[in-house]
């Protein structure tokens, strides 16, 4: 067997690799050189892509001066002349019988010559059993180089690696992510979300809870005392079956911004009245109105009485008001008016009227001030209490004051012996007509110095347009009325079918009301001739 039949060794199967690498290392920079030249003359055609410009490293100097001169016929014939030393190369590695390739991506990438890379940076030289492969091996075997300036290294795995799921780092968050003010606003934001959410669905529940009906089986009246808060209101209204949810009460009151609005006093709630309706009746003054009615005809000292009387006014009253300044009326309050409070309302509204009745007045009349048309409404008042023979009583006491008559009006009797009490009590004596008192009109000219009573619109407005009538007498018919008449004769006769009616009732029976007109006021003056003249018609 000759040397050369002989197999062979480690050594030089590394050097025929070497060499076969370098041959083919030699051979693809000359092509590369031959493409360059070739394309150097002709005009720069837009680069193709990279997949199509990677195998014009083995181009044969020749290959782009062809007849069909494109870049892409060079490039085929690089691909051609590329293919010899990549078979040259495969074959020497194969020399060895089952032995491993192995790559050197350092030398690869240097682009180092054979030689080089036999000691390159992993230190292996000549005597390597794995000598590393060229550049043009490393792409045969999978190894991807774009125009010889990258390679990339495949490493192989068993099939149990690869099986086995990849590892992926966590990445990591940026500084500004985890900066104090970044991680507080984003706190703020979601307390902020969370709230909005929360108020969304107590506005939702509250709504449906503010409309739904109460748990009050009747109607209620329910008093509020003056300065209580809402809160106070809300637990008045819960003790009392009104609510049962006091907080939605709150609630609902400061949504509709009605806080302010809330006013004391004493409401009547309808049955399975709803929150909402509670509201609306406090915050609208929706108060339970109570009445108070002084009839026509009252002194200011009953009128006073009357007001002690009453429960739901409050307070004391300081002194009895002037007579005549209180206008009988009705009038409507709510719990919680003083009786102060009251009888200014009485006087404002007297005041009121009777300027608006002066003003209207008749044109003729013999008094000069208001005052004094009051004195003469009082009079017609306690004289008579149907409204049709206001006008005609209102004109017999103004004919006599015309003609300077005395009034002669039993109700001044009556108040000048007992003052504001009002009654008597009783039927009046013949000695009390010859009584003197300042209102006693039996024994006084003209009008009193006051009013006898508080007189109602009807009567103010009778004295101050009285019928136009000549009557100067008027006496009580036994039904309630009076008998009108013009002479003092037609007067007797009036007298006597009162007497026929009556029968005859003693000393203590009741006068006619008015007396025959005096012949002169000096008359007055002497009580016997006042006597003889009048001829009063009471009994002896």
């Amino acid at each position: 067997m000759s040397e050369s039949d002989l197999p062979p060794n480690g050594s030089d199967r590394a050097a025929r690799v070497r060499a076969a690498a370098a041959r083919a290392d030699k051979s693809q920079s000359k092509a590369r050189a031959r493409a360059r030249g070739a394309e150097r003359p002709s005009a720069a055609p837009k680069p193709p892509p990279a997949a199509e410009r990677a195998p014009t490293r083995g181009v044969a100097p020749g290959a782009m001066t062809g007849s069909a001169g494109t870049p892409r016929q060079a490039r085929a014939a690089g691909a051609a002349a590329d293919k010899p030393a990549k078979v040259a190369a495969e074959r020497a590695t194969n020399g060895a019988a089952g032995a491993p390739r192995a790559v050197s991506k350092s030398n690869v990438a240097a682009g180092e010559p054979s030689s080089a890379r036999g000691a390159g940076k992993n230190g292996r030289g000549a005597d390597e059993p794995y000598p590393p492969l060229t550049e043009g091996l490393v792409n045969g075997i999978g190894m991807t180089a774009a125009g010889g300036k990258s390679t990339k290294r495949i490493t192989p795995r068993s099939p149990r690696t690869a099986l086995e799921p990849d590892t992926v780092d966590m990445p990591r968050r940026s500084k500004s992510a985890r900066h104090p003010f970044v991680i507080v606003g984003n706190a703020i934001i979601s307390l902020f979300v969370l709230a909005a959410i929360a108020a969304f669905v107590a506005i939702v529940v509250g709504k449906q809870r503010f409309d739904a009906p109460g748990p009050l089986a009747a109607d209620r009246i329910v008093n509020i005392a003056h300065g209580s808060g809402i809160r106070d209101i809300a637990d008045t209204l819960t003790r009392d079956g009104v609510i049962d949810q006091p907080w939605v009460f709150i609630g609902g009151v400061l949504v509709l911004k009605a806080r302010e609005d809330l006013k004391a006093g004493e409401y009547q709630f309808k049955a399975h009245a709803s929150v909402r309706d509670a509201v609306a009746t406090i915050v609208e003054g929706r108060v339970v109105m109570h009445q108070f009615t002084v009839p026509e005809g009252l002194t200011s000292e009953q009128i006073v009485g009357r007001l002690l009387d009453d429960d739901v006014l409050t307070g004391n009253i300081r002194e009895i008001p002037r007579e005549g300044s209180l206008l009988p009326d009705t009038y409507n309050f709510a719990r919680g008016l003083t009786r102060e409070q009251m009888i200014q309302h009485m006087q404002q509204a007297q005041q009121r009227m009777l300027k608006e009745i002066w003003d209207h007045r008749s044109p003729d009349l013999p008094i000069k001030t208001p005052e004094q048309l009051v004195i003469l409404a009082s009079l017609v008042e306690k004289e008579t209490g149907k409204p049709e023979e206001r006008t005609r009583v209102a004109a017999v006491f103004v004919n006599r004051l015309k003609q300077r008559m005395r009034l002669q009006s039993d109700p001044t009797i009556i108040y000048g012996l007992v003052g504001g009490k009002g009654t008597l009590g009783r039927p009046i004596l013949k000695s009390e007509i010859d009584q003197p008192t300042p209102y006693n009109t039996y024994q006084i000219d003209g009008l009193p110095p006051g009013p006898i009573a508080n007189p109602g619109r009807a009567s103010l407005e009778a004295a101050a347009n009285p019928a136009r009538t000549r009557e100067l007498y008027f006496v009580a018919d036994g039904t309630g009325g009076h008998a009108f008449a013009d002479t003092y004769e037609q007067h007797q006769k009036n007298v006597a079918r009162l007497r026929q009616m009556e029968g005859d009732r003693g000393p203590t029976g009741v006068q006619s009301d008015v007396s025959p007109p005096q012949a002169t006021p000096a008359a007055t003056a002497s009580p016997a001739r006042r006597s003889s003249n009048h001829r009063k018609q009471t009994t002896p």
